[in-house]
C-alpha cells in the first residue's frame, strides 16, 4: 500500500472554471504527475463544506489545495489556520480575489506549477467571533444584497442578473446601520450604509481598487461611509474609479489589530464573511491573526 500523497486537493466541482472541466479530476492528476507529484484528489459533492475534508487531509498532507473560488479557499484556509499544513490555491472561481492578491497565476497550469515548486509564506487572516476570513467581512448593505439575490435565484434568476437586480432594489430602500466601534478603549459611533473590514489594507482608488499589496501587516482596516446614504454609493464608486474616493471625505478608515463592533437594537446581525452571510451575536469581535496561515505562493 502506497503512503498518502503529500498534496491533497479539495475540488469544488461547481466553481466557475471547474464547471467547464468535465474531467477536472483527471486533468489535475495529469498536471501534477507531469510536475513530479502524486496527489490525493477529493471532489466535493453538491453542498459539501470543504472544511472537514481539509482538516482530515491536513493530518497527512503537507499541502492542502483549495480548487475553487474564494468561498472554497476561505473554508479550506479556516481549517488550516495554525496547522502544519500549507494552503495551495487553484483559482477556479469567478473572482479569485485571494489568488490575485498573492499573484498566483489564474491559469490552471501556472497555478499547478506554483504549488509544485512549494515556496511557502506566512500570511495573516482575520477573525470575527469564531469565523476566519482571508479577504474581508462586512455588515450593512452587502448582506442585505446577498439575501435579496438568493431570493431572486430561488425564483429562477441566474446568479449575476439576480445580483444586479438585488443591488438596484436594495440601494434605493436600505436605510443604513448604526454602529459603535471600540478600538484600544476608544469608542466612536456612526450611521453608515456599510462597515467593511479588510484583512490588511485595500486600495480604494483607481484601477487597483479592491486589491491588496500586502497580506502580512498584521492589521485589519475598517471602511465606512457615514456621510452617505445607500443610494449615493454608485457616485462613491465613480469617485473611486477616477482616484478621488480617499480625498472625497466620504470614507472613515480605521486601522486596528483588534476591535469590537456593536449595533443598535439587534443582538443577532447578518454578517458577510468572505462573501458568505451568517448570523452572529453582537458585539462582533474582530481580530487580526498575524502569520497564522501558511500559503504556497510564487517565489518571486
Amino acid at each position: 500500500m502506497s503512503p498518502p500523497a503529500s498534496i491533497a486537493i479539495i475540488v469544488n466541482a461547481r466553481a466557475g472554471a471547474a464547471a467547464g472541466h468535465a474531467q477536472i479530476e483527471t486533468e489535475l492528476a495529469a498536471l501534477f504527475r507531469a510536475a513530479g507529484h502524486a496527489v490525493e484528489i477529493i471532489v466535493l459533492r453538491d453542498g459539501d463544506d470543504p472544511g472537514p475534508a481539509a482538516r482530515d487531509a491536513s493530518r497527512h498532507a503537507a499541502i492542502v489545495v483549495a480548487a475553487g473560488g474564494d468561498g472554497t479557499v476561505s473554508s479550506v484556509a479556516a481549517a488550516l489556520v495554525d496547522s502544519a499544513a500549507a494552503l495551495g490555491v487553484l483559482p477556479l472561481g469567478t473572482l479569485n480575489h485571494f489568488a490575485k492578491d498573492l499573484q498566483i497565476p489564474l491559469d490552471l497550469e501556472g497555478a499547478v506549477a506554483v504549488i509544485a515548486a512549494g515556496h511557502i509564506r506566512a500570511v495573516d487572516v482575520g477573525q470575527v467571533n469564531d469565523s476566519v476570513f482571508v479577504n474581508n467581512s462586512s455588515i450593512g448593505i452587502y448582506p442585505s444584497i446577498v439575501d435579496a439575490r438568493e431570493a431572486l435565484r430561488g425564483q429562477g434568476h441566474a446568479k449575476w442578473p439576480a445580483m444586479a437586480l438585488a443591488t438596484i432594489r436594495v440601494l434605493w430602500r436600505y436605510r443604513g446601520v448604526t454602529v459603535s466601534i471600540d478600538v484600544d478603549g476608544h469608542r466612536r459611533s456612526w450611521r453608515t450604509p456599510f462597515v467593511f473590514v479588510g484583512n490588511n489594507e485595500y486600495e480604494i482608488d483607481g484601477i487597483r481598487m479592491g486589491k491588496r499589496t500586502r497580506l502580512d501587516e498584521g492589521a485589519l482596516f475598517v471602511y465606512l461611509a457615514p456621510r452617505l446614504h445607500a443610494y449615493q454609493l454608485p457616485l462613491l464608486l465613480a469617485k473611486a474609479l477616477v482616484g478621488r474616493a480617499r480625498r472625497s471625505g466620504d470614507f472613515e478608515i480605521v486601522p486596528a489589530s483588534e476591535l469590537w463592533i456593536g449595533t443598535s437594537r439587534r443582538k443577532r446581525r447578518r454578517v458577510a464573511v468572505d462573501g458568505e452571510v451568517r448570523r452572529m451575536t453582537t458585539p462582533l469581535h474582530y481580530r487580526a491573526r498575524a502569520g497564522a496561515l501558511r500559503v504556497v505562493v510564487p517565489q518571486a
